[in-house]
């Protein structure tokens, strides 16, 4: 049992047979898992240069925020420049490393990297980088549906610097963009950063539409294959995900097709909701709070929980 005052089970002073008998079960257990993969790979991507790129590109796409305390506005344009000129390289490096990882030419040659990574790695950076500029005006968007619907918001940059929900459609609409391109890993990786910064949890291939807005942000999770349409506001605690999965004939998860729902324009899911299954919540629809929902729903309509049943004493209490 391992205890605060000793927590590993050996001393500091164990003999390096010990040791080295450690790392050949950590390593027996390697070989196990990884069996008929082991090949010489690339480095993997690294979660901290991904979280120092996420904390680039939101200094990029609001410079005067999060892009120091003393820039300028005449300052502005050369700090946007000067950043992406060191973002691109590092961006480049790590778009690499994850298309290296799942890449068939180096799985079957045993070579790690391929030329043909490189060239879609900077293929991709760039591809990424020029959608800045769309994905700067989507979250303008973000920003003011979260004020429109934040009454204890005083001002529209308020929602930047103290909204869970909009630090994470920002980082969801980075890790889209790369999705879309088929990079594998990077983007799960910039959403699982956002997930631990937020308690929001989406996917990068759910489909979000402009004017988004997550309240409070803690316990959502949004699942990949949801289609959700434009001035969507959803509560904490929403789920919108599969209600299941399938299964191939060997027992492995069928990974394709439409598992999650399609929410329309201007819907409004409250707190605690699970919206599941690939169902359709029609323009304009309310759910209410604690539902949990499985079968498609009207434009329009509001969708509630029953009134609530009490026993009722003889003295008159109840419970």
């Amino acid at each position: 049992m391992l205890t605060t005052s000793n927590p590993l089970p050996f001393s500091a002073d164990a003999p390096d047979d010990a040791l080295s008998q450690i790392a050949d079960g950590i390593c027996a257990a390697s070989q196990q898992l990884f069996a008929g993969r082991q090949r010489q790979r690339p480095l993997w991507p690294s979660r901290a240069a991904v979280a120092a790129l996420v904390q680039d590109l939101r200094a990029v796409l609001f410079p005067g925020h999060f892009g120091g305390p003393d820039l300028a506005p005449e300052s502005v344009r050369d700090y946007v420049t000067a950043r992406l000129e060191r973002i691109r390289p590092a961006l480049r490096e790590q778009i690499r490393r994850s298309l290296s990882i799942a890449c068939e030419h180096a799985e079957a040659t045993g070579a790690g990297a391929c030329p043909g990574c490189e060239a879609r790695a900077v293929e991709a950076t760039d591809a990424l980088l020029a959608r800045l500029p769309a994905i700067r005006r989507l979250l303008d968007s973000d920003l003011r549906a979260a004020f429109a619907s934040d009454p204890a918001a005083t001002f529209l940059d308020e929602t930047l610097y103290c909204q869970p929900g909009v630090v994470a459609i920002a980082q969801h609409r980075i890790a889209h963009q790369l999705h879309l391109l088929s990079i594998p890993l990077l983007p799960r990786i910039i959403a699982t950063l956002a997930h631990a910064e937020t308690g929001v949890d989406i996917h990068p291939g759910a489909e979000i539409g402009p004017h988004f807005f997550i309240d409070h942000g803690t316990g959502v999770v949004i699942g990949e294959t949801a289609q959700i349409g434009a001035r969507v506001r959803v509560h904490q605690g929403v789920t919108i995900g599969a209600r299941g999965f399938s299964e191939d004939p060997y027992g492995f998860l069928v990974r394709d097709g439409a598992r999650r729902p399609v929410i329309g324009d201007d819907v409004v899911i409250h707190a605690g909701a699970s919206v599941l299954g690939p169902v359709t919540i029609g323009v304009g629809a309310v759910i209410g709070g604690n539902v949990w929902l499985t079968q498609d729903v009207p434009a329009g309509a509001h969708v509630t929980q029953g009134r609530p049943q009490y026993d009722v004493f003889e003295d008159g209490g109840g419970i």
